[in-house]
């Protein structure tokens, strides 16, 4: 009587969890070489516009000075080698040079980094601190006056453009309490409350439309759980409502909700340009603005390809934080 063949052996959870974030991490580098190729053609699709905005529509196109703009830009050679050339500097933290205030890119920045981040993490607390309770509640009491009334100021808050509502709230202010915000940022960890005055209410007024969007997927996540068969017989056994929403549904409901906040988070990030203009911030959407202003080719380069490096490591890091609540999705 024959043996039966051995059966291979079952992979373990952590080396499934590393295989997954490994294929991630894979997927994620062509998304990353594509931005860069667009990042890198942009300035290269007219040459010429590129000397024009340095030197003025009169420029001499055979002088020194638009020899020197090209070659600063390396307009004058070939498209692929200039192209490896700047990933190789990309690799090495050489993100260019100011054409304004001659200073390393990276160095002018890192600084604003951190404003720009700062602001997005207050305003993803805030949508979720707004519109996951209140998807639930609407979840909760469907098809009553709560529910038409909570998803009617979703539709609001997804409506109003939210640099309307910054500009609108800040006339009101001037006008009836001559407030205005100040001109001057003081740094997290240089004065935590003076830092937190000035980012609550642009962080609080750019997560509205945010806090909506969560609020209406919330709502839908927990209407489909409550529908499921151990949630009637959570209520079958005499279970009080909030035992069984907080013990049984809420967790599973919200699971899916990760994902969206992952990528609402990640369009925060790039939403903060207006922002920090209107509130006076100095972050990155500042120094984006400032260098298209200035024609500053190489700022306006780098703050876009850091922008696209965020969203995409965002959507990563979501995708590995979804697999650890829930293992089903490794497969």
């Amino acid at each position: 009587m024959g043996q039966d063949a051995p059966t291979p052996l079952a992979i373990s959870a952590s080396e499934a969890m590393y295989q997954f974030v490994l294929r991630r991490i894979l997927l994620s580098l062509p998304a990353l070489l594509v931005v860069t190729f667009i990042v890198f053609g942009m300035i290269r699709l007219d040459p010429e516009s590129v000397v024009a905005a340095r030197l003025g529509e009169g420029y001499d196109p055979k002088g020194q000075a638009a020899i020197d703009i090209k070659a600063q830009y390396g307009l004058d050679k070939p498209f692929y080698t200039e192209y490896a050339k700047y990933l190789g500097r990309i690799f090495r933290g050489d993100w260019g040079e100011s054409a304004i205030s001659f200073k390393p890119v990276w160095e002018e920045m890192a600084p604003r980094i951190a404003v720009t981040v700062e602001l997005a993490l207050v305003a993803i607390f805030f949508a979720v601190v707004i519109g996951v309770p209140i998807g639930v509640l609407a979840a909760m009491r469907q098809d009553h006056w709560p529910d038409y009334l909570l998803r009617t100021v979703a539709i609001l808050g997804l409506s109003v453009p939210g640099f309307y509502v910054a500009t609108v709230v800040l006339a009101l202010a001037a006008y009836n309490v001559g407030w205005a915000p100040p001109l001057g940022y003081t740094k997290l960890y240089d004065n935590p409350w003076s830092n937190l005055q000035q980012m609550l209410l642009p962080a609080f007024i750019l997560s509205l439309a945010s806090s909506a969007s969560v609020m209406r997927y919330s709502r839908t996540m927990m209407l489909d759980v409550l529908r499921q068969d151990y949630i009637r017989t959570a209520w079958a056994k005499g279970l009080r409502e909030r035992v069984v929403i907080s013990r049984h549904a809420l967790k599973n409901a919200l699971l899916p909700v990760v994902t969206v906040i992952g990528l609402t988070l990640a369009t925060l990030v790039g939403g903060t340009v207006v922002f920090e203009q209107i509130f006076t911030l100095p972050g990155l959407g500042t120094y984006l603005v400032y260098s298209v202003v200035q024609r500053d080719f190489a700022p306006v380069q780098a703050v876009t390809l850091f922008f696209a490096i965020s969203v995409v490591t965002i959507n990563l890091v979501v995708d590995v934080s979804y697999t650890m609540l829930d293992p089903r999705a490794r497969r």
